[in-house]
């Protein structure tokens, strides 16, 4: 399989910047140690691919001054990239393969930027497992838009989707919801109190759910990750199986700090950013679903159900804010 990596002889004449080309290339090179990453010499990488199992790719961008303020440590953006593209892989419960990375680097972002960008890459990929292919970077303009590409394995016709939930199904999430969306806030300026810290980090640094999304197959009959809001990607799951779902707000996980925020439910559930797993499984499934979420030593809370008809409900009501809406 040929993969385009861009760090070779392609790579060059696309920075205008040659100390931070030549910085960022080396750095790049340090940590793309894989043998199908040929060094970061070549025009585009070699692997070999799992045999007899099926290929699950996904690619996420990040934006500044949409998904990352201008003032972000780059270490951090660049741990961030990573996991979003990680977390989609594990909602399909597959197992990581490999990424390839394209970065544009904005104007405002000197050799020391870049060099946080490869550090948290390095650090998330290191904490996960996976390898760095290849990639692409170019000087963007005025701000930074970053890319990833992650590839995934499953075995044939065990990738886990959005469109096999069945009318009567439990609805379940994993993790705490809504400390990412105060994380924002907080990068924003806004103050919660003691654990402003602990928000701020579960915003800027995510951790895919990828143990728990491999302990799903078999189990699960739906999932996605949570990145727009609770409430609208439950929305997403539920139409895109033809059906409704109902949710209790009594019964979304919270944490410490998010219920000391006084921040209502509904609000804090139409916040994005949490990427946790949201999935359904058939009712009599929680034995099973339990039994998953403690192998992958993740904490998971039943919140609702899946109906037949369309729609979300909170408590029995329509919610006037469901979540982050794309343009």
């Amino acid at each position: 399989m040929r993969c385009s990596t861009g760090w070779g002889g392609a790579f060059a004449p696309r920075m205008a910047d040659e100390s931070l080309e030549a910085g960022l290339l080396r750095q790049l090179r340090g940590i793309a140690t894989h043998e199908a990453a040929r060094g970061l010499r070549d025009d585009a990488a070699v692997l070999g691919w799992p045999l007899g199992m099926d290929l699950v790719a996904t690619h996420d961008m990040l934006a500044e001054g949409v998904h990352f303020t201008a003032d972000c440590p780059a270490a951090d953006i660049g741990w961030k990239l990573a996991a979003v593209n990680l977390s989609d892989l594990a909602a399909m419960g597959a197992r990581p393969v490999g990424v390839l990375m394209g970065a544009g680097i904005g104007a405002g972002r000197a050799a020391d930027s870049a060099a946080g960008l490869v550090r948290g890459l390095s650090q998330a990929l290191e904490r996960f497992g996976v390898p760095l292919l290849g990639g692409d970077t170019i000087r963007s303009g005025p701000a930074s838009v970053l890319a990833l590409t992650a590839l995934g394995s499953v075995p044939p016709g065990g990738a886990l989707g959005r469109m096999g939930a069945s009318a009567g199904d439990a609805l379940w999430v994993s993790g705490t919801i809504g400390d990412a969306g105060l994380g924002l806030r907080v990068a924003q300026g806004g103050r919660f109190g003691a654990d402003d810290a602990l928000l701020l980090k579960r915003y800027r640094r995510p951790v895919p759910r990828l143990a728990l999304g491999l302990a799903l197959r078999g189990v699960a009959s739906a999932a996605m990750d949570v990145s727009d809001g609770l409430l609208i990607d439950a929305a997403r799951l539920a139409e895109a199986s033809g059906l409704g779902v109902e949710i209790s707000g009594a019964a979304i996980p919270l944490s410490a700090a998010a219920r000391a925020s006084g921040v209502p439910v509904p609000e804090l559930a139409a916040s994005g950013d949490d990427y946790e797993l949201l999935f359904a499984a058939p009712d009599g499934a929680g034995e099973a679903v339990r039994a998953a979420a403690d192998a992958a030593r993740a904490p998971v809370a039943c919140i609702g159900r899946l109906v037949p008809g369309a729609g979300l409900t909170l408590d029995g009501v329509a919610p006037a804010h469901l979540g982050y809406q794309h343009r």
